[in-house]
């Protein structure tokens, strides 16, 4: 058997009495005018109150994982710090053979071809932080530079479909 308790108030009740009898009170054209400035309050409530600050949030968020994920591919870029004369071994095949052989290491699959005045490499579908990692890694052990880096969001978070030039 379920106890269900009433709880009387009597400063509440007294308030909804109150209110029923000042809005019973008002004229049908009084009641529009009230009626029409509750919701227009009520809307600017939810405008400013809840959807711009949580527009504001958002769009901090997203600079901020911009800043993020640009300092994480300047340090990637940067490299290892090695010691004065220890410089990382170049590869000994061609730079598209050492370029294929770097994406294989990241777990990438990319398609290089030559072009221009070095080599274009496309990789589909891959993490950010293993083509970011595969770029720095072909800077350090090939002769190659990125010259040009185009970086189209995947179809999946945190993925990316990448498009980069390389030259010498």
């Amino acid at each position: 058997m379920t106890v269900i308790r009433i709880i009387r108030m009597p400063a509440l009740e007294a308030a909804l009495l109150k209110s029923e009898l000042w809005w019973a009170g008002l004229t049908i054209r009084e009641r529009w005018l009230v009626g029409t400035l509750g919701g227009l309050l009520a809307a600017l409530i939810l405008i400013f109150g809840i959807i711009k600050p949580l527009q504001t949030a958002r769009a901090e968020a997203l600079a901020d994982i911009r800043t993020y994920e640009t300092l994480t591919a300047r340090v990637r870029a940067a490299g290892v710090l090695v010691a004065p004369g220890a410089r990382p071994q170049l590869r000994a095949e061609p730079p598209a053979q050492a370029a294929e052989a770097a994406a294989r290491e990241a777990g990438l699959t990319a398609t290089v071809a030559p072009g221009g005045a070095g080599l274009t490499a496309q990789v589909a579908e891959a993490p950010y932080e293993a083509v970011v990692g595969w770029i720095a890694n072909v800077e350090r052990t090939t002769p190659l530079r990125a010259r040009r880096v185009e970086l189209l969001k995947g179809g999946a978070p945190g993925r990316v479909n990448a498009t980069v030039e390389f030259g010498q």
